[in-house]
């Protein structure tokens, strides 16, 4: 199994890079690939597992966008057939139509979801969330300087309990086409949520038996289930 890490020596904020230094306790006999912003992307020339992509800043953004432009269609075309992608933070922003800034003037993402997205320097939102994936429900946390805009009503990835979705006024958080999920939320959410770490070693095609547990499981599972008591109190 191969999973590949797109350009974390930028795109590494609120350390959302412990979702795959988790990942890797659950998974010790996969190989990680970390691909460098300078490097050809592993998914250009062969198949992966699962492609992996963090939070970063707004002028990284721009950077990500343009060395991923020329691999729009080999994207699409991995979406297409399963292949596992986790996207945090703000880099759901650069497969989207555009991000616009404050002064109207626009910065072209990819185009492979029909969502943009609106920067407000000026106000960084910060949230709790929970919320309804299948059967699990998940918590984290958002701090973000944009909201999105569009309808994913047909491919949300979580149905809001407390905080927002793409924006203040959606209910709806996130996007998931076939096995490709892009989340606003942060926390690392797979060491918040193990029961979504769950979810996704079986997009992976692993197999856990009823007993078998995750890596620090019991801790994990103590901390979700105390951390979901508490955000819904607020």
């Amino acid at each position: 199994m191969k999973i590949e890490i797109l350009f974390p020596e930028f795109c590494n904020l609120f350390g959302d890079m412990f979702n795959m230094k988790y990942l890797k306790m659950c998974l010790p006999d996969a190989e990680f690939v970390e691909t460098a912003l300078d490097e050809t992307p592993k998914f250009a020339q062969e198949d992966v597992n699962m492609i992996y992509l963090g939070p970063m800043t707004e002028k990284t953004q721009e950077k990500v966008i343009n060395k991923l432009l020329p691999y729009k269609n080999r994207i699409e075309e991995l979406i297409e057939k399963n292949t596992v992608f986790l996207f945090t933070g703000n880099a759901l922003e650069v497969l989207g139509d555009y991000i616009e800034n404050e002064d109207g003037s626009k910065i072209n993402g990819l185009g492979i979801f029909p969502v943009h997205s609106k920067r407000d320097m000026m106000h960084r939102h910060n949230s709790y969330f929970i919320g309804e994936f299948e059967d699990i429900k998940i918590v984290g946390f958002k701090s973000q300087f944009t909201m999105m805009y569009g309808d994913n009503s047909e491919n949300y990835f979580a149905k809001v309990e407390k905080g927002i979705g793409l924006n203040k006024e959606s209910k709806l958080e996130g996007i998931k086409k076939n096995n490709f999920i892009g989340t606003y939320i942060i926390g690392p959410i797979l060491i918040l949520n193990p029961l979504f770490t769950k979810k996704i070693l079986k997009m992976l095609e692993v197999e856990l038996e009823a007993d078998t547990k995750i890596a620090l499981e019991d801790d994990t599972m103590a901390a979700y289930e105390a951390r979901l008591k508490e955000l819904e109190k607020l």
